[in-house]
């Protein structure tokens, strides 16, 4: 029987990371887990019944709520992780998780979320919003980081984008090429209904790059309604520059997050997205998607016919696209849009990432996806 070993991050929440996950368990159940840190109470039943190992992070004092901390230590922990016997290496990567030592005779198969954004483009930012102490040993320890993230990329066989816009970073950081997988996205879960409200949507977690701002100082001005769903470091600044005309909730059960999708007027996405599940989800309502033109959006909305994209992150760009989906909205379908979302069912991407694990398998992974190479269209159909 083929031994699978899955190297995930930290398993702390459930979001867009752990989603794949779950898919990649269903794909091979006999897989063992590995990972830096795991909360079980903050788990899904799926993975909580897997056999789940710890690196020594784990151990290490407040590591569960504070791991981003370790983050100079997690090269050593991944490296000592004994993954002999395994055949097949699956590394999940959005935090520190390819740079794991397998066997030579076995497969090493990435799917990369995204390199490291607090090593690459994001770096500036994380800093500049970083305490004085960190803020002054960041430099030297995110060089040494960036060192080891790009000599690491070396260990893995293939690796596998959830976008293009993912693929061009993975060739920029790490002077790989990547097979782009979209991720999967439970699309048959949600459904239209017959009558569509005249408020707009925003869901997400209101951190920096989320743009939840950008949404808050938007609608504000126009007095259009507006329901925003999520919490995070900056709920209460949001919450301080919302007009009456914008109801935040921190979260909704998801019978009720499917109702808000699919009656909502349309959906806002401000931020620059690795890929963006959300707007998938909404189109699988029904429902079109206002979006900032760059990242994911790209791939998933279809401009003029599944949603509306603004070209600039700023309110006034916001809100001239919002009154343009006001003129809009009568041209839109709703069943073009659920066609739309089907391109990310599970099923597309089981039987995508099933393919590149067959060809590293049977020892067949193209030749320029172990070094550097230029961008070349490589999809799997």
């Amino acid at each position: 029987m083929l031994r699978v070993a899955i190297i995930h991050y930290w398993l702390v929440s459930m979001r867009g990371g752990e989603r794949v996950l779950e898919r990649m368990l269903d794909l091979y159940p006999q897989a063992d887990i590995f990972t830096h840190v795991y909360d079980p109470a903050a788990m899904s039943q799926k993975i909580r019944s897997r056999n789940v190992k710890t690196t020594f992070i784990q151990n290490l004092p407040g590591a569960r709520k504070h791991y981003q901390k370790y983050l100079p230590l997690m090269p050593m922990a991944l490296e000592g992780l004994d993954l002999r016997g395994y055949d097949l290496v699956i590394s999940s990567e959005s935090g520190p998780a390819k740079g794991v030592i397998s066997s030579p005779e076995a497969a090493h198969v990435c799917y990369c979320h995204s390199p490291m954004r607090y090593l690459w483009d994001h770096y500036h930012d994380y800093r500049s919003q970083a305490g004085g102490v960190a803020r002054a040993a960041m430099p030297l320890m995110f060089h040494y980081m960036r060192g080891w993230d790009t000599s690491s990329a070396n260990r893995v066989d293939a690796f596998v984008a959830n976008s293009n816009f993912i693929r061009k970073r993975i060739a920029k950081s790490w002077g790989r090429d990547a097979v782009v997988v979209h991720p999967p996205v439970e699309t048959d879960l949600f459904k239209p209904v017959a009558e569509v409200s005249d408020r707009y949507l925003w869901v997400g977690q209101m951190t920096p790059y989320k743009r939840a701002d950008l949404v808050a100082d938007a609608f504000t001005k126009l007095g259009l309604p507006l329901l925003m769903v999520g919490t995070g470091e900056l709920a209460k600044d949001i919450a301080k520059r919302s007009g009456p005309n914008i109801e935040i909730i921190e979260r909704l059960p998801f019978d009720e997050l499917r109702k808000a999708y699919a009656s909502c007027r349309a959906l806002i996405f401000p931020p620059e997205e690795d890929f963006g599940i959300i707007p998938v989800e909404a189109n699988a309502s029904g429902r079109p998607v206002i979006a900032y033109g760059r990242g994911g959006a790209l791939e998933t909305i279809i401009d003029g016919e599944t949603g509306l994209f603004f070209h600039e992150q700023t309110p006034d760009a916001l809100a001239a696209a919002v009154e343009a989906c006001e003129s809009w909205l009568s041209d839109f379908d709703p069943a073009v849009a659920i066609e739309n979302a089907q391109r990310f069912s599970p099923q597309h991407f089981d039987r995508k990432f099933q393919g590149v694990i067959d060809q590293c398998l049977a020892g067949a992974a193209p030749a320029d996806m172990r070094a550097a190479a230029p961008l070349r269209e490589v999809e799997l159909s």
